[in-house]
């Protein structure tokens, strides 16, 4: 079968978890005999076989981010002649898929990684162009063969946004992890050149500057923690100059008044991002909305304990440490921090300075009680390596095209 995967980001090009999803993907697919995997990709040209890179139309250069988008999709739609079948990932190649589909008579697979309309704060990013992404999707979603949702949380979510979408169509397959590439490392010369003391407690925080990840409500948490706790920012790739501004603004407030504030911005290589996990005594995922949080698995495979907002798919993947031992389990893999969220797409607290305060204990419980981060750490990385590999991944993918061809 000759599946053509449709992406915005592909290797070298990633800036988020559905680019490393789509790679680890095609990487498990291509070890398989009875899979083709071609992959059709925005961006610079690439030399690796069977994939294709695609440009945006300079006749467009001066449109909407959107209109250029779709430029994109038409010609990456009109380059999967041949296919068996198309599988497409987030909006900007969602409407490849589904032209994609039509033009060649074969289904469409998307996956769901995150949805429009629970991203409203793109508008921002976008202007009118964020009810041409919304449009893109829900053509996409409406119309697709088959939904593969990356948790149970985001199935739910697919059917709440698209009432017109059919439940049996929406299968469930979470994201995955390479064990052997996100793994612990002790490399603490690597972490000092990086501006990191590893012999101090840290906190880590990996993400893009967005609403969704919850940068500032991380940051007014931090305020709150022990001085002797480091705060390591790996941060970049700001949505808007106004959440940057914010961003920047806490940041300085921060340094004011604490030492060992370290903020990368720029996109570090997977080395790098490793030894730091490795050496952290906490991985933060404050996002307020994340479908599963693929950061959270690159964060227990590398052995550290993660503290993250109970909402999405995160509770599929980070196992309460609390909820478990009162449950007699002892397989916790961090904390969960509860949040009330505002239900009109933004996910905002509605009580954020009882969040703040609820994500500042619990980063100060695991930072303050080494051996506990380590005990979770190890119970994350064995989870990560027992239930999100990649080969299974690829398996139940296959299982959902052989469902629909």
């Amino acid at each position: 079968m000759r599946v053509d995967v449709l992406t915005k980001e592909y290797p070298p090009e990633i800036y988020g978890g559905a680019g490393v999803h789509v790679a680890e993907l095609v990487r498990a697919l291509r070890r398989r005999d009875d899979v083709t995997a071609h992959v059709h990709a925005f961006g610079a040209p690439r030399e690796e076989p069977g994939t294709s890179s695609y440009a945006d139309p300079a006749e467009l250069a001066g449109a909407n981010a959107a209109l250029r988008t779709l430029g994109v999709d038409l010609a990456m739609a009109d380059a999967c002649a041949g296919a068996d079948l198309v599988h497409s990932h987030t909006w900007y190649a969602n409407l490849a898929g589904h032209l994609a589909g039509l033009l060649h008579g074969v289904p469409h697979v998307v996956t769901a990684h995150s949805l429009e309309p629970l991203r409203p704060w793109k508008a921002e990013q976008l202007g009118g162009g964020y009810a041409v992404s919304g449009w893109a999707e829900r053509t996409a979603y409406e119309s697709a063969a088959a939904v593969v949702a990356v948790s149970h949380a985001m199935r739910a979510d697919v059917l709440a946004a698209y009432p017109a979408v059919d439940p049996a169509r929406v299968h469930v397959v979470h994201n995955g992890i390479d064990t052997e590439l996100w793994s612990p490392v002790d490399d603490p010369d690597r972490v000092r050149a990086l501006g990191v003391d590893p012999d101090r407690p840290s906190v880590v925080f990996v993400g893009r500057i967005t609403r969704q990840k919850g940068l500032p409500w991380f940051l007014r948490a931090v305020a709150q923690l022990p001085p002797q706790v480091q705060v390591v920012l790996c941060a970049g790739a700001p949505d808007t100059p106004a959440i940057e501004a914010e961003v920047v603004a806490l940041v300085d407030d921060l340094r004011a008044t604490r030492t060992g504030v370290v903020w990368i911005r720029d996109m570090l290589p997977r080395a790098d991002v490793v030894a730091l996990l490795s050496a952290a005594t906490v991985f933060a995922c404050p996002s307020v909305y994340e479908p599963l949080g693929i950061v959270n698995l690159e964060a227990m495979a590398c052995g550290t304990a993660v503290v993250a907002t109970a909402t999405g798919g995160i509770p599929e993947v980070v196992v309460d440490a609390d909820a478990a031992t009162a449950d007699g389990d002892a397989s916790g893999t961090g904390l969960l921090v509860p949040i009330e969220q505002a239900t009109d797409g933004t996910g905002t607290p509605l009580d954020p300075d009882q969040y703040v305060a609820d994500l500042a204990a619990a980063l100060t419980t695991l930072a303050t009680d080494p051996d506990r981060a380590a005990a979770l750490g190890r119970a994350g990385r064995e989870r990560a390596r027992t239930a999100f590999g990649w080969d299974a991944i690829a398996e139940r993918t296959v299982e959902v095209y052989r469902s629909v061809h």
